[in-house]
C-alpha cells in the first residue's frame, strides 16, 4: 500500500492548473452509452476512479481511442450485453461508485441494466433510492437480489412523466436525465440537482440531439427523442481541486496563481473562503492567492458565530468542508463546521487533534474549530486517509506542520487528485511517494 512522506514547513509559490472535474467526467463518460455514434471528450482527469470507469466501459464493449492526455473518443456501437451478467462486471462495478451511472443509459437504450451496490468513499450511508424511484416512475421494474447485492432493472418502454425528487441527488438527477432522453414523451424533473456537472451533462446531451430545457435550474423538462448522435465535449476544471488549492495557498503559500479555474462555475466557493479571511484576487479565469501571515474568520452581521454548512447547489459543496475545516485551524477566530449529508465525514478530525489542532467534535455532523492564528503550528504525525476529501485535507495539514508526516492509504487521494505530489512539488512542496 502506497504512502506519502511529507516534509512540512515549505512555502508554495508559482502557478498550478486544476485537472478536469472528476464528478463531471463520471457522468459524461456514461452518457456515451446512449448512442452508437462516436463521442470525443477532452480534459478527462487521469485519476483512479475515472480510469476505472473507462476500463469498465471497454469491458462492456465500448471502443475507446486515446488521442493524447485527457483526450478520448468513445463509440458504443457494439456492446457485449452478456458481460453485464458476468461476475467480472459485478465485481468491477461494486468497487466503483460511478458504476451506478450506467443504469440510466443502459435502461434507456437497451431496456435492461444490472448494477451492483456501488462502492466509493467510506463516509457513511449513501442511499441510491433516488436513482431507482426515478426509473420506476419512468416505467421500469426493479428487482433486488440480496444474496449478490445487485439490482436488476428492466423496462419494455420508458414513458415520460412528472418526477418530484425526494432529494436533489446529483448522480440521481444525472441518471434520470439520461434515461429520459430516449423515453417516449416528456419528462419533468422537479427538485433536480443543478450543479455545473449536471449543466455540462445536459448541454452535451443537447448537442447529441436531446431536447432538455431548464438547464441550470432545479426544474428540468426533457422531451424524449428517438436517438442521439455524435458530439465533442470538454470537461470543466474541477471546482473541488480549485478549492483545495485555495486552502493550500492560504495556509502554506507564498503567492500562488491558480490558472484556468472557470471562475463563473465556482459558485459560492470563493465567497466562502473570503469569509475565512482569505484574499482572492481574480484575473479573468485565473485567481491569485497572496501570502497570508494572518487571516481572520468573519462573523455574521449580528455578530453571531460563523457557521459553514453544506447544501445543494448553489450552496456550498460538502466535498470542500474537510479542506475548510483544516484551513480554519490556523485562522484567527472560531467557526462551526456542519456536515449535513454524511455522518462519517468528520471523523478524520481526531488526526488533526493529534497534530495539535483545537477542534471539538460535537457529534458526527458538527465540529467547532478554534483557530491558532499561526501562534501554534501543527505537529507532524502518522495518519491514514479514510476518503478522498479527508485525504487532501490531511495532506494540507501535513504540508503546514512542523516536521515530517506520513499519510498511508493514499489510494484514496489518487482516486480524486491527479499526480498530486509532483504537481505540488513543482511549486515548492516536499512530498515523496513510498510504494
Amino acid at each position: 500500500m502506497s504512502s506519502f512522506k511529507i516534509e512540512g514547513g515549505h512555502l508554495l509559490h508559482g502557478e498550478i492548473t486544476p485537472q478536469g472535474a472528476k464528478n463531471e467526467a463520471l457522468q459524461v463518460l456514461c452518457a456515451v452509452l446512449l448512442t452508437d455514434q462516436p463521442v470525443r471528450i477532452t480534459n478527462i482527469p487521469d485519476i483512479a476512479d475515472v480510469n476505472n470507469q473507462i476500463e469498465l466501459l471497454g469491458k462492456i464493449g465500448v471502443r475507446v481511442e486515446r488521442h493524447g492526455k485527457g483526450d478520448y473518443t468513445f463509440c458504443a456501437d457494439h456492446l457485449d450485453l452478456d458481460f453485464l451478467e458476468s461476475d467480472a462486471f459485478l465485481s468491477c462495478s461494486a468497487k466503483l461508485r460511478g458504476s451506478i451511472l450506467f443504469l440510466g443509459p443502459l435502461l434507456s437504450r437497451f431496456g435492461k441494466a444490472i448494477v451492483s451496490k456501488p462502492g466509493g468513499d467510506k463516509i457513511g450511508r449513501r442511499r441510491v433510492d433516488t436513482h431507482f424511484l426515478g426509473m420506476k416512475m419512468l416505467g421500469a421494474q426493479l428487482h433486488y437480489e440480496p444474496e449478490h447485492s445487485l439490482y436488476r432493472i428492466t423496462a419494455e418502454k420508458l414513458c415520460g412523466t412528472y418526477i418530484l425528487l425526494d432529494e436533489a441527488s446529483v448522480t440521481g438527477t444525472a441518471n434520470i436525465i439520461m434515461a429520459a432522453t430516449l423515453a417516449e414523451g416528456t419528462t419533468t424533473i422537479y427538485n433536480a440537482a443543478c450543479e455545473p456537472y449536471i449543466q455540462q451533462l445536459c448541454r452535451m446531451l443537447n448537442r447529441m440531439g436531446a431536447r432538455i430545457e431548464g438547464i441550470a435550474s432545479n426544474l428540468l423538462t426533457i422531451h424524449g427523442v428517438d436517438h442521439l448522435g455524435a458530439t465533442e465535449h470538454r470537461i470543466l476544471p474541477d471546482m473541488i481541486e480549485v478549492g483545495s488549492f485555495i486552502g493550500m495557498a492560504a495556509m502554506c503559500g507564498d503567492g500562488v496563481l491558480i490558472k484556468d479555474v472557470s471562475y463563473d462555475d465556482l459558485g459560492i466557493i470563493p465567497y466562502t473562503f473570503k469569509r475565512l479571511g482569505i484574499q482572492i484576487v481574480r484575473s479573468g479565469d485565473d485567481i491569485y492567492i497572496p501570502r497570508h501571515e494572518h487571516y481572520e474568520i468573519d462573523s455574521f452581521i449580528n455578530g453571531s458565530f460563523m457557521t459553514f454548512a453544506d447544501a445543494p447547489w448553489p450552496g456550498l459543496t460538502p466535498d470542500l468542508l474537510s479542506v475548510i475545516l483544516v484551513v480554519a485551524t490556523q485562522a484567527k477566530g472560531s467557526v462551526l463546521i456542519h456536515q449535513k449529508m454524511f455522518e462519517s465525514r468528520l471523523f478524520f478530525v481526531d488526526k488533526l487533534i493529534d497534530m495539535g489542532a483545537q477542534i471539538i467534535l460535537c457529534d458526527p455532523h458538527r465540529a467547532v474549530v478554534v483557530g491558532h492564528d499561526h501562534h501554534l503550528c501543527l505537529r507532524a504525525s502518522r495518519m491514514t486517509s479514510p476518503d478522498i476529501r479527508a485525504g487532501i485535507a490531511l495532506l494540507i495539514a501535513a504540508m503546514s506542520a512542523e516536521g515530517t508526516s506520513t499519510i498511508s492509504n493514499i489510494v484514496q487521494i489518487d482516486r480524486g487528485y491527479e499526480d498530486i505530489e509532483n504537481r505540488l512539488n513543482s511549486i515548492g512542496a516536499h512530498i515523496s511517494r513510498i510504494e
